[in-house]
C-alpha cells in the first residue's frame, strides 16, 4: 500500500511538472514571438538599445552615453543586461529583447511557485495564467522597455520576504530577496518598494493573522542583514561610480551623478516635469490594461471580505502590499502606466486561489466570452473597414507609418481581419462550456498576430530603418550626415558615416553648430532634420524630403539651401 502511495504521488508530481512546462511553453511563444523580426521601436527602446551599443563599443560600463553626452536617466545595469544578451547571440535584433523576453518568463515562474507553495500546484498555475493573460504584462514584455526587468527583481523581492514571513522563517530567501530589491534600484531607481511587504507583515505579525510563518523569525542581527543585503547590491555599481566621478575630476561626471541622484530621482517622483495625470489615473490602468484578469475582481470582492474576517494573510498580506504600492506611485505627480506592473504578480497571488471556483459562476463565464468576442470583433471590424471602406482613420495612419498604399497596408489590413476572424470562430466553437480555452485562444491569437504579422510591417517605419536607407542613398555612400533635432533611432540605425551635434542641447543650438560644420566642408557633408523649427535663413526650395518616421517628417538639407545663412 505504502510503495503504491508512493508511485502515485510520483505520477502526480510528474504530472504537476509536465503541466507547468506546457504552460511556460505557451507563454515563450506568445511573449517570444516576433524577436528578430523588428528592430527597436519608440519610446525609449532606441535609446536604451543605442546606450547599450555604445557601452559595448567603448568598452565604458560605468557611465552610459547617449551620443556623445553622458546619459544620466537611468542607472545602467539593465544596459549590462542589453550588452550581455548581445555577447551570446551578436545580433542587436534579438538581443535587445532577450532580458524582457527572459525578465517575464522568470516573473511566471515565481509567480506560480508562490501560489502553489502557499496552496497548490492547481492555484499556482492560475495565478502564472492570471499574469499571463493581463495585456499590459505582455505588451511590455515584447518591448525593450526596464520596465520588464524591474518587475522581475521586484518580484523576487517580493518572492523571497513572502518565503520568509509566510511560508518560513527562510532567512537565505530573505536576504536574496532584499539582493533583488537593491538590483531593481540600479535598474530604475523603484526596487526598494519590493521592502514595503515588511510594513504589512509587521503590522499582521502584531495582530495576529493567521497563515504566517511559524515560528515567528527571531534575530534582529538577521532582519538588518536583509538591509546589507539591499544596498550591498546598489555598492556593485554605485561605489565604482561615485569613486570614478570623485576621483577623475570629469566635470561631466560630478553632472552625471548629481542628476542621477537628485533631479532622476527625488525631484522626479515630487516635482515630475512631465506625465502628469491625476491621483485616480493607476485605478483606471488596472481596470483597462490588466484585462482579461481584471474581469473577475467584481466576483473577487466577497472572498476577499471573507478572508479579511479570517485574518488570512495569505490573501491579504499581497493585497495590502498591492495598496502600499498603489499609494506610493498615485502621491506622485508624475505617472506613467508601468509604473504599478509590479504590483499585477501579488494581485494574483491575493485572486488565485479563488478563481478556479468563480469560474464556475455563469455570469464571470459570460463576462469573460464577451470581452474576449469583442476584441475579436473590433479586429474583424477594423481589417474589414480598411479593406473595402478606406475610412479616414486607416487612410492617416498609412500616411503616418509609411506603408505602401498597396501591398503593405493591404497586408496589415489582412492580417488585423485574420486575427479577428479566427479570434469570432473560435468563440462561436468554444462558447460559454470552454471559456477559458476561447480566453486562451483569443490571447495566443492577439500577440502571436501583432508579433509574427503587424511588427514586421510596421518596423521600416517605426524603427527609422527606411528612413535612414533612404538618407544614405540621397546623400550617397561617402557623405556625412549630421543629425540635427533627432531621435535616438535615427543615430540607432544610421547607415555609413555620421555625427550629431548633441541631443539635449537646444534646437537653435544645434542647428547653429550644424550649418557651420556642413558650411566647413558643402561637398562632403549634408544635414538630416525634422521639418521643424527650422532657421529661416534655410532656403525651403533647396531642401530634400525623405518621408515620414515616427509621425515626422524628415529632410535633407545640403550647403545651397543654407547658402544664406551666417
Amino acid at each position: 500500500m505504502h510503495e503504491w502511495r508512493s508511485e502515485g504521488m510520483m505520477g502526480e508530481a510528474a504530472r504537476e511538472r509536465r503541466q507547468f512546462w506546457w504552460f511556460m511553453l505557451f507563454a515563450l511563444l506568445v511573449i517570444g514571438a516576433g524577436i528578430g523580426l523588428r528592430a527597436p521601436w519608440p519610446a525609449d527602446e532606441p535609446r536604451f538599445v543605442l546606450v547599450a551599443r555604445q557601452m559595448w563599443e567603448s568598452g565604458q560600463w560605468l557611465f552610459p552615453h547617449r551620443g556623445s553626452e553622458l546619459y544620466s536617466d537611468k542607472p545602467p545595469l539593465y544596459f549590462w543586461l542589453l550588452g550581455a544578451s548581445y555577447a551570446l547571440v551578436r545580433q542587436w535584433n534579438i538581443a535587445f529583447l532577450l532580458p524582457s523576453l527572459l525578465a517575464a518568463l522568470g516573473t511566471l515562474t515565481l509567480t506560480y511557485d508562490f501560489a502553489r507553495r502557499s496552496w497548490n500546484h492547481r492555484v499556482g498555475l492560475w495565478a502564472a495564467a492570471a499574469v499571463l493573460f493581463s495585456f499590459q504584462f505582455v505588451y511590455q514584455a515584447k518591448r525593450a522597455q526596464i520596465d520588464p526587468t524591474v518587475v522581475f527583481f521586484i518580484t523576487v523581492g517580493v518572492y523571497g520576504i513572502g518565503r520568509h514571513v509566510l511560508l518560513g522563517p527562510n532567512w537565505r530567501w530573505y536576504w536574496l530577496g532584499c539582493f533583488a530589491a537593491g538590483l531593481g534600484v540600479i535598474s530604475k531607481g523603484v526596487g526598494f518598494i519590493a521592502l514595503l511587504a515588511l510594513l504589512p507583515y509587521a503590522l499582521m505579525r502584531w495582530r495576529g493573522w493567521n497563515g504566517l510563518s511559524e515560528p515567528a523569525p527571531r534575530g534582529a542581527g538577521k532582519w538588518w542583514l536583509g538591509g546589507a543585503s539591499f544596498l550591498l547590491a546598489i555598492a556593485l555599481w554605485f561605489v565604482p561610480m561615485l569613486v570614478t566621478a570623485l576621483v577623475s575630476g570629469d566635470p561631466e561626471h560630478r553632472a552625471y551623478l548629481n542628476d542621477l541622484l537628485y533631479r532622476q530621482t527625488a525631484t522626479r517622483y515630487v516635482s515630475a516635469w512631465h506625465h502628469h495625470a491625476p491621483w485616480w489615473y493607476f485605478i483606471k490602468v488596472i481596470l483597462t490594461q490588466w484585462l482579461p484578469f481584471v474581469v473577475f475582481l467584481p466576483w473577487l470582492l466577497g472572498p476577499w471580505r471573507q478572508a479579511w474576517r479570517q485574518r488570512d494573510a495569505r490573501v491579504w498580506w499581497p493585497l495590502a502590499w498591492l495598496l502600499l504600492v498603489l499609494l506610493f506611485f498615485s502621491a506622485s505627480p508624475g505617472k506613467r502606466d508601468m509604473y504599478i506592473l509590479p504590483a499585477l504578480p501579488a494581485l494574483a497571488w491575493a485572486a488565485a486561489s479563488f478563481m478556479p471556483a468563480l469560474v464556475q459562476r455563469r455570469g464571470l463565464r459570460w463576462a469573460l466570452w464577451v470581452f474576449s468576442m469583442l476584441l475579436g470583433v473590433g479586429l474583424l471590424a477594423v481589417g474589414l473597414a480598411a479593406l473595402f471602406g478606406n475610412p479616414g482613420y486607416e487612410a492617416r495612419l498609412v500616411a503616418e507609418r509609411g506603408l505602401e498604399v498597396g501591398s503593405g497596408a493591404l497586408w496589415l489590413w489582412r492580417v488585423l481581419a485574420l486575427m479577428g476572424a479566427l479570434i469570432v470562430i473560435a468563440g462561436i466553437v468554444c462558447r460559454l462550456r470552454h471559456v477559458l480555452l476561447f480566453t486562451a485562444l483569443g490571447v495566443a491569437v492577439t500577440w502571436l498576430g501583432y508579433g509574427f504579422g503587424i511588427a514586421p510591417l510596421l518596423d521600416g517605419e517605426s524603427s527609422s530603418r527606411d528612413l535612414m536607407h533612404e538618407a544614405r542613398e540621397q546623400a550617397g555612400a561617402d557623405t556625412v550626415i549630421g543629425l540635427v533635432n533627432w531621435r535616438e533611432q535615427q543615430l540607432l540605425q544610421a547607415v555609413g558615416p555620421v555625427t550629431e551635434f548633441g541631443f539635449k542641447q537646444p534646437e537653435d543650438e544645434q542647428w547653429r553648430r550644424g550649418i557651420a560644420w556642413l558650411q566647413a566642408e558643402p561637398t562632403q557633408r549634408v544635414l538630416l532634420s525634422q521639418d521643424v523649427a527650422m532657421p529661416d535663413c534655410v532656403d525651403r526650395g533647396q531642401i530634400h524630403p525623405l518621408g515620414a518616421a515616427n509621425r515626422r517628417s524628415w529632410l535633407l538639407v545640403d550647403a545651397q539651401a543654407v547658402a544664406g545663412c551666417r
